[in-house]
């Protein structure tokens, strides 16, 4: 729930004006799920204080503001619960858009400008107590460290007027409107993936409407689209023509349902925890599925090398997202706490060209820059097109090329603009959990301290990459269990650092590095010891939805849960898939670490969402 304040209109409207805006407002924060309104900038203080009594949000509004009352029900039903404010376009405001965040401008003009209503989260009311007396709020929330998301209006309409000549005017904008066809408009991201945007949102907001109507949820939606997906990789498995075709075009509806279940989630409202958290932990399941069932179609018709290369797309795709997940977290904390001295050099300069790429929407340069990172669009968008005209292996090297050169391209150029911050951010969180680390590092390894973690879980990764080109190419013969020991050591050797501090400019890659060295390790025993391509995969295939579970929470803002730290953790993984080995059972210990994995991830995740899901 919410509580509101609406604060005075100004002297410009005459009484009579400003009582019916007043009312309007009043009905629209109601609307907006307010569960009693104050009037007055005074009622603010003791506001605050029944919303941290009762851990509610605080919705703020200019009693001046004219708007469609969508908006304030947008601010109010935030998806991730954080305090968010109306910002209108200007080219000549004091504030500035910063991927969604509002930041001062600070250097020239800024981009946007407040638009008169705020809502503050629940966690941010101590900052808001101390700042409710100043009639400037959002400056003073920003001098006090608060970073709000942006709420913008795209096609809907809002202005705080001063006089009648402003009143009528804005009235009259916002009744020419369809408020109903421009939220469902909105409910489509703004700023999405080029084959997305021409090839799936020209006609997903039909189905969104069509959804709403049926009264499905955002997560039955969810659950559709992994029926979908689950039906394309068993035709894949088939992988006659007609199968492959009937694969590429439910893998493609299956991903318009993907968009669609957020888009319906946007134009109703309906957000939660579970339901972000799913429809991330769906995506991966969906596309490695996809993955699983064109290497299966092509081993069934003979032909060979397809296992290899789908092993190598969803190790390389799950590290790409680990890198993708810390560095937008890296981001958000340079936008949050910028310092001063990371500005120049090339990374500076990489920042400033991007950021005039992004803001040139629709030009050449801003697709390609768009196209070049593989997002999941156009990931999904290949691997149909290839799957209907050639066949699972083509596929699958198609997404393993595409996406080495996109891993290549973000790598390096993220690695030059994090150095230009110079801000760390693996550091202001649980970094053993994030890390994964199990007993063998917490208890013991991780005692020396040693610094520089960075170096030692590329080592790690590096390490165990090196072992598996040596046993591909004939330079070691299988089952190599002494280079296999020395690898297994050097890989627990990235567990030396753990309680160092992880607040290196480039120390966000750590668990990227990390994930890329257990899964190259578990492929190193799977080579050394002749275990069947598919079991491999099946285990890595369950490292990733415990790993996607870490990151999932985290960029959903859910609670940890029980997912706080696996038992075993990497490090007890690569001890007991090297026991495996020297025992001479490496198919075993293989199973049965993908058991442990799967059933934790299992157990767990119901257990959590049994008592903490919020989204139906």
């Amino acid at each position: 729930m919410t509580l509101a304040v609406l604060t005075s209109a100004g002297p410009g409207l005459d009484p009579a004006e400003s009582a019916q805006l007043a009312d309007e407002l009043t009905a629209a924060l109601r609307a907006a799920g307010a569960s009693a309104v104050e009037t007055g900038q005074s009622a603010l203080p003791e506001v605050v204080k029944r919303a941290q009594q009762s851990h509610e949000g605080v919705l703020i509004c200019a009693g001046n503001l004219v708007a469609h009352p969508a908006l304030l029900w947008m601010l109010a039903t935030e998806p991730a619960g954080r305090t968010t404010a109306l910002v209108v376009p200007d080219p000549t405001g004091d504030l500035r858009d910063d991927r969604g965040k509002i930041l001062p401008a600070t250097d020239g003009p800024g981009t946007v400008r407040y638009g008169g209503a705020i809502w503050v989260a629940p966690a941010d009311l101590t900052v808001l107590a101390k700042v409710a007396d100043r009639p400037d709020l959002l400056p003073a929330l920003l001098e006090a460290g608060l970073v709000p998301v942006a709420t913008p209006l795209r096609l809907l309409r809002a202005e705080l007027v001063h006089d009648h000549a402003e009143l009528s005017r804005t009235r009259a904008e916002v009744a020419a409107v369809d408020e109903d066809k421009a939220r469902l408009r909105m409910a489509v991201k703004e700023k999405d993936d080029f084959f997305t945007t021409y090839a799936v949102s020209t006609w997903s907001p039909y189905v969104t409407k069509a959804a709403a109507r049926l009264r499905l949820t955002p997560s039955g939606v969810t659950f559709i689209s992994v029926l979908f997906a689950v039906a394309a990789a068993l035709a894949f498995w088939q992988a006659s023509r007609p199968a492959l075709i009937a694969g590429g075009i439910l893998l493609y509806l299956g991903f318009v349902l993907d968009c669609v279940d957020g888009q319906l989630a946007r134009y109703t409202r309906r957000f939660g925890a579970f339901g972000g958290w799913l429809d991330t932990m769906a995506d991966r399941a969906k596309e490695y599925a996809a993955y699983a069932g064109l290497a299966a179609g092509a081993e069934r018709v003979g032909i060979p090398y397809a296992w290899p290369l789908a092993i190598t797309a969803i190790v390389l795709q799950t590290v790409r997202h680990m890198t993708d997940a810390w560095y937008g977290a890296l981001h958000d904390e340079a936008a949050a706490h910028p310092r001063p001295q990371a500005a120049g050099g090339v990374g500076a300069r990489l920042s400033a060209a991007s950021t005039r790429v992004q803001g040139d929407t629709g030009s050449v340069a801003y697709w390609l820059k768009r196209i070049v990172v593989f997002p999941i669009g156009e990931r999904w968008a290949l691997l149909s097109v290839l799957a209907i005209f050639t066949n699972g292996r083509i596929a699958l090297a198609g997404m393993v090329v595409c996406g080495l050169f996109a891993f290549a391209y973000t790598l390096g150029l993220r690695s030059l603009r994090a150095l230009s911050m110079r801000i760390g951010v693996l550091d202001k969180v649980d970094t053993a959990r994030f890390r994964d680390d199990g007993f063998l590092v917490r208890k013991i390894v991780g005692r020396a301290k040693v610094p520089v973690p960075l170096a030692f879980a590329a080592l790690a990764a590096i390490a165990a990459l090196a072992l598996v080109v040596a046993l591909l190419a004939g330079w070691l013969e299988p089952p190599a269990k002494v280079a296999l020991v020395v690898v297994a050591l050097l890989v627990l050797g990235a567990g030396l650092p753990a309680r160092a501090r992880h607040g290196g400019p480039l120390d966000w890659l750590i668990p990227a590095a990390l994930r890329a060295a257990e899964y190259l390790f578990v492929v190193a025993v799977g080579v050394s010891g002749s275990v069947p391509t598919p079991v491999v995969y099946l285990l890595v295939f369950m490292l990733t939805l415990h790993h996607y579970d870490l990151v999932a929470r985290m960029e959903k803002g859910t609670p940890a849960g029980r997912a706080t730290g696996d038992p075993f953790g990497w490090d007890g993984r690569v001890v007991l898939l090297t026991a495996a080995a020297l025992a001479g059972i490496p198919t075993a210990g293989m199973v049965v670490v993908a058991v442990l994995v799967g059933g934790m991830f299992l157990v767990n995740t119901i257990a959590d969402w049994r008592t903490g899901g919020s989204r139906p």
